[in-house]
């Protein structure tokens, strides 16, 4: 039978016990159906994960205890950045999600010309972008979360030194031969637009910069 994975942004030692955030504790209770005794895996997020065991299962708390620790590995061997240009919620929630399942080190959020901004809400996508990359690891097995980036213009995106970078267009080379000229033990960045794509100065710029 698959357990059921947990993610936990803290401390795990074997022995420990703590009590599971809200949402967890909502999900495992009253969706799961979770009684004492049920196992678990859990993860923070920086490699392996742990054996778990429900010890406690109220509506109002839940807590596990943290048993032995598996120094696991499912990540990715390749070097893989998305620089996702900020698409209306939905959509960037399903990029996110597939990206991390497919093994992504590094997630950019990119402000584009055409990119759909929540405006003031914006500081607050983060943390929800945070959750949709978590339940992402749950799901695949993954042990480590995607480094998360705040959002950056294009400028200062190009600012930081990449040496392989990648856009998404369909008047040029077909990826599956772009990413055979690569050099694959070095960092990849894939630059995605959102939707109507990448505007021509954001595609000139980013040729300029060696795209």
């Amino acid at each position: 039978m698959r357990l059921t994975r947990l993610y936990l942004p803290e401390e795990l030692a074997p022995g420990k016990e703590l009590p599971l955030p809200e949402n967890a504790r909502r999900h495992l209770i009253q969706v799961l159906r979770a009684r004492p005794g049920q196992r678990l895996r859990l993860f923070n997020g920086r490699g392996g994960e742990y054996e778990a065991e429900l010890v406690r299962a109220e509506r109002r708390e839940a807590i596990v205890r943290v048993h032995a620790f598996d120094p696991v590995d499912r990540e990715s061997p390749l070097d893989l950045t998305l620089v996702q240009g900020i698409a209306k919620g939905p959509r960037m929630d399903l990029a996110l999600q597939k990206a991390t399942e497919l093994g992504v080190r590094r997630i950019v959020p990119l402000v584009c010309a055409r990119s759909s901004l929540p405006g003031k809400r914006l500081d607050r996508k983060h943390e929800h972008w945070l959750g949709v990359i978590a339940s992402a690891c749950e799901q695949s097995g993954r042990t480590r979360l995607p480094e998360l980036f705040p959002p950056l213009t294009l400028d200062e995106y190009l600012n930081e030194p990449t040496p392989q970078r990648l856009f998404l267009h369909p008047e040029t080379t077909p990826a599956v031969q772009a990413f055979g000229e690569l050099e694959r033990e070095a960092r990849i960045d894939v630059v995605v637009g959102p939707e109507g794509g990448l505007s021509e100065t954001e595609r000139t710029q980013l040729l300029a910069a060696g795209a």
